[in-house]
């Protein structure tokens, strides 16, 4: 996947290019910076991790196994509960919840228990000191999936990151809905 982020830039007739990565998107991006340090200029890493770690590994275990059956109400009430911090969760009325339980079981995708299985075989430890791109890590400080540890792996191991801590979600959007993010 790393490359193939090169191969599309040279595709769409970029040299040079700039990559955000969000949760399992991240790993991605910063292999993609590793194996292409020439082209990469920035990074910007948000509620994502170098690798799993026994946080990570039970709610990815548990979401594999909900998501395998096609139960896609349950899946969707696991994912937000997990996803959403306590701050989206509870500004929410219960019209908007359901609304957002419908949203989700409607478009979880039909690879999400290999998305799930593929959480647990990622690891980019190795590729984070080869990452020379300005990188920003925003650390989600309400995110059930990833724990801030791993957060602060990224920030301590790739050279000269800078750090600011979201408001509580796994997703900075919920905390400010208006700010241009779109589901």
């Amino acid at each position: 996947m790393a490359d193939q982020l090169a191969a599309d830039a040279d595709a769409e007739g970029f040299d040079t290019f700039a990559l955000s990565g969000f949760s399992l998107g991240g790993p991605v991006t910063i292999r993609a910076a590793a194996r292409h340090p020439e082209r990469v200029t920035a990074l910007v890493l948000t509620a994502t991790f170098p690798h799993r770690d026994n946080r990570l590994a039970l709610p990815s275990s548990v979401w594999r196994k909900i998501a395998a059956p096609g139960n896609r109400e349950m899946l969707a009430e696991f994912l937000l509960m997990m996803s959403l911090g306590t701050h989206a969760l509870e500004t929410m009325s219960p019209e908007q919840l359901q609304e957002t339980l419908g949203f989700a079981a409607a478009t979880a995708a039909d690879g999400t228990p290999e998305h799930a299985d593929l959480v647990g075989r990622v690891d980019v430890r190795n590729d984070l000191a080869g990452t020379k791109a300005p990188t920003l890590v925003v650390s989600t400080t309400d995110d059930w999936f990833t724990s801030t540890a791993l957060h602060r792996q990224l920030a301590e191991t790739i050279p000269a990151p800078s750090t600011p801590k979201s408001p509580p979600a796994t997703c900075p959007c919920w905390n400010a809905p208006r700010s241009g993010c779109s589901s």
